[in-house]
């Protein structure tokens, strides 16, 4: 399973889990073309190696293993998994 974002990082996208990503799989980053139009970072499931060290990076505490995403945010599996759909 991958990790996940959540609402936490709406409106502050601070990008440090970018930074740490070994794969990059961490998007929209600073710089890329849609990073200001979106409102939350995404992780990409199926390029997530499940390392874990975007995790403690995160000062808003939104990043979650897929399997502990809390019942009330887990529609943010799907909406990371969307994000690399379109």
């Amino acid at each position: 399973m991958a990790y996940v974002i959540t609402e936490a990082c709406i409106g502050v996208k601070d990008a440090s889990c970018v930074t740490v990503c070994p794969v990059d799989c961490i998007h929209p980053a600073p710089g890329e073309a849609d990073f200001e139009a979106q409102e939350q970072l995404f992780i990409d499931p199926e390029v997530c190696i499940d390392c874990g060290a975007c995790q403690p990076e995160c000062p808003v505490a939104a990043i979650y293993p897929a399997e502990e995403v809390p019942a009330a945010l887990v529609a943010y599996i799907e909406k990371n998994a969307a994000y690399y759909r379109r």
